[in-house]
């Protein structure tokens, strides 16, 4: 068995944590082979029944079908794949797998990305009107989550501006999250880039759009966050990009404003405030 489809049965495998599959990848890499049973009782903390189920399940028939039902409906790339993203393999717990439909090309360009209030008001709409298109015409790809609000906004200014754009979802491939989306999702795994971690069928869960976050933000050169409040998923996944050595940017808004709380911290904490394109090209180093 090659290690690819080791990892990919990993991946399959349901109550595997991200640490744990990392420590899996983190022996294969450093051995040069799978694990056995007695191997990952040591990678499992000497957990014996727990490693015993896991490594059985790995291996089982369920898996296999669940794999052949994934694999049906997207591609996928490993770690272990020259394809895989540099940017993505430096992060912490990077993603061992990645589902995807679209141009997988699109994860090597230039990418900033996009993130804010789901319930935003006409302030992200009329912000990304004016900044879009000058993204897009410097060839700068787009990445958001593909959840309701300024991530749809997002892919959908995109491509009406011409550009392309990424959505990275917190479910398996052939479900939509929100429902709502997808005529958008269909239309991105066309023509442009829909990528999860999920395997097929996976439901959107609390804990998946944290760790999709991580991907966003492993995956962008700079992110920025039009409106969010001060306690919010856009502000984590700032965090998260700031953590893996990423450029903030924050759109500064009115400070009695609650959905502009949270970037006018940012920009207080250093994040840099956009005025207009021009600030956000200059991380890209065009003038």
């Amino acid at each position: 068995m090659s290690f690819e489809e080791f990892i990919l049965r990993v991946r399959a495998c349901i109550g595997i944590g991200l640490a744990t599959e990392f420590k899996i990848y983190q022996f294969i890499k450093r051995n040069k082979r799978i694990p056995n049973l007695n191997d990952l009782i040591q990678i499992m903390d000497k957990k014996y029944a727990i490693a015993s189920d896991v490594y059985m399940r790995i291996f089982s028939k369920e898996t296999t079908d669940l794999l052949q039902r994934t694999l049906a409906f997207s591609k996928f790339i490993t770690i272990f794949d020259q394809a895989y993203p540099p940017k993505l393999r430096e992060i912490y717990h990077p993603p061992l797998v990645l589902f995807y439909r679209g141009n997988l090309e699109l994860l090597q360009k230039k990418m900033l990305a996009i993130v804010g209030a789901r319930q935003h008001s006409s302030y992200s709409n009329e912000v990304l009107q004016g900044l879009i298109p000058s993204i897009v015409q410097n060839k700068i790809i787009t990445i958001s989550g593909l959840a309701q609000g300024v991530d749809s906004l997002c892919h959908r200014l995109t491509i009406n501006s011409g550009g392309y754009t990424v959505g990275v979802i917190g479910t398996g491939m052939n479900r939509v999250y929100p429902r709502c989306n997808q005529e958008l999702q269909h239309e991105m795994m066309q023509n442009h880039l829909v990528i999860s971690e999920y395997v097929y069928d996976e439901e959107p869960r609390a804990w998946h759009f944290p760790e999709r976050n991580r991907i966003i933000a492993g995956l962008c050169d700079s992110l920025m966050v039009t409106e969010a409040k001060e306690r919010s998923g856009s502000l984590i996944t700032a965090n998260l990009a700031l953590q893996e050595n990423r450029n903030v940017l924050a759109v500064p808004g009115k400070i009695n404003a609650i959905l502009s709380r949270g970037c006018n911290l940012l920009i207080r904490e250093g994040a840099k405030p956009i005025l207009e394109s021009q600030d956000i090209l200059e991380e890209f180093l065009i003038q």
